[in-house]
């Protein structure tokens, strides 16, 4: 039985997951769109949004920025990328609830059937952006 068993496994010991989930959640905030399985785009998502959330409460008027920036540190594998979030990402979403990211589904992939998605940001960048 698979009562109260949280979290997926994705066929990966637990440093390989973390090692996935942190990269998956750079890419998708270095290029605001990924592709991507479905299990692992569900895997990821809640954490994505929930670094949103953190950088919003940063940003906002009584937040530790410092703090937020630095727990952020702890999941985004680049610096660059850490500030993006922070300085173009985080205040598109001020007045969004939650609810920061789309899953679309793009068909099976060729090779094993896998079911792919497209994670992206709900609110669009600038067209530089998008050029990129």
């Amino acid at each position: 039985m698979k009562h109260r068993v949280a979290g997926r496994k994705l066929g990966r010991n637990s440093a390989q997951r973390s090692a996935l989930m942190r990269g998956l959640i750079t890419e998708l905030f270095r290029h605001e769109r990924i592709s991507t399985t479905e299990a692992k785009a569900r895997f990821m998502r809640g954490d994505a949004e929930h670094l949103i959330t953190v950088a919003k409460n940063g940003l906002a008027d009584g937040g530790n920025r410092v703090h937020a920036q630095r727990l952020a540190a702890q999941v985004i594998n680049d610096p660059e990328v850490t500030k993006r979030l922070f300085t173009d990402i985080a205040p598109r979403f001020t007045e969004r609830p939650g609810g920061y990211t789309r899953m679309v589904k793009i068909g099976p992939r060729t090779g094993d059937g896998a079911e792919m998605v497209m994670l992206e940001l709900v609110e669009k960048g600038s067209a530089k952006d998008e050029n990129e």
